[in-house]
């Protein structure tokens, strides 16, 4: 006997703040242009490294959106769960590009020691310092969302890391302003790749262990099975399964062994409200299924899993 407690496939994690992502991406947008402008006019290889990144943050909030929005789509034969599970990918493709970008800039940064150009610092400078303003901005539009979404708190990492980026970049200006000492512009585009690739990996990282259908962070199996050993009548309790379809969708499955007498129409009935409210109230799983086995039936089962 199973028992489905919320089938909801409605608005995930990221479309809650899709509205906050549309203005991040506004910003960073705008900001992106200003800085390959002031890259290219004041020939600051950290500051177009800068503006790559805030790019590849772009490019990866417009995939979020774009997800957010095929996620809502709704489920069918073919598709169970829908297209929720876009927003995993495009969280992997955040990654990625991540990762993309940083070789490129510590790359070119390496072939510009003993070859770099004259450098505007003026320009360099005030470029830098719009781009850390906007970098604030768009962390305080992103802080609330980045608990609850992959993406969110992709596009929030990818920016706090463009903050970062932005001192740096402010940093080797006025070092350069200040000393003359022009490698401070390649050494500030190494430490902005350096800063890059930790994120993307605890990004893969996430994204990896939700395609693996790992057990979310927080949630302990053993707990889990106590307090469903805990409602009367069960007796044992098998075939644990807990997974992620996508940031905010946590699912549960299991076989639970009762009582041959519970298993009348209305034992069953509250048996499977509490287990259900057990869930919830626990573990914030509201999409359970449980299978209900009589102890009669228990030796024919093949318990293959937890």
């Amino acid at each position: 006997m199973g028992h489905n407690h919320s089938h909801t496939h409605g608005i995930t994690a990221t479309g809650k703040h899709r509205k906050r992502l549309i203005a991040v991406l506004a910003i960073t947008l705008s900001v992106v242009l200003i800085q390959i402008v002031g890259a290219i006019l004041s020939g600051s290889l950290a500051l177009l490294a800068d503006a790559g990144h805030m790019l590849s943050d772009a490019a990866g909030v417009f995939i979020a959106l774009l997800a957010a929005w095929i996620a809502t789509r709704p489920a069918s034969d073919q598709r169970t769960y829908g297209y929720q599970r876009a927003e995993v990918l495009a969280a992997l493709a955040n990654a990625l590009i991540l990762i993309v970008i940083s070789v490129v800039i510590f790359i070119e940064a390496i072939r510009r020691f003993g070859d770099s150009p004259e450098i505007h610092t003026d320009i360099m400078l005030f470029a830098a310092i719009l781009g850390a303003i906007a970098n604030l901005v768009s962390l305080v539009i992103l802080r609330e969302g980045q608990h609850e979404s992959l993406n969110v708190r992709g596009a929030y990492l990818e920016v706090l890391g463009d903050l970062l980026g932005s001192l740096a970049v402010i940093a080797a200006a006025v070092v350069i302003l200040v000393t003359g000492f022009e490698a401070a512009d390649p050494i500030a585009s190494i430490l902005i790749a350096v800063m890059i690739l930790p994120r993307a990996w605890h990004l893969l990282r996430d994204v990896v262990d939700v395609l693996l259908e790992a057990t979310p962070k927080g949630v302990e199996v053993q707990m889990i099975r106590e307090h469903i050993m805990s409602v009367p009548g069960v007796v044992a309790v098998h075939d644990i399964h807990i997974w992620t379809i996508t940031s905010g969708v946590p699912v549960f499955s299991a076989h639970v062994v009762v009582e041959d007498d519970v298993l009348s129409a209305t034992g069953a009935d509250r048996l499977l409200d509490r287990l259900g409210s057990c869930l919830g109230k626990h573990f914030d799983t509201d999409h359970c299924t449980f299978q209900l086995e009589p102890v009669s039936h228990s030796a024919h089962e093949s318990h293959q899993h937890a």
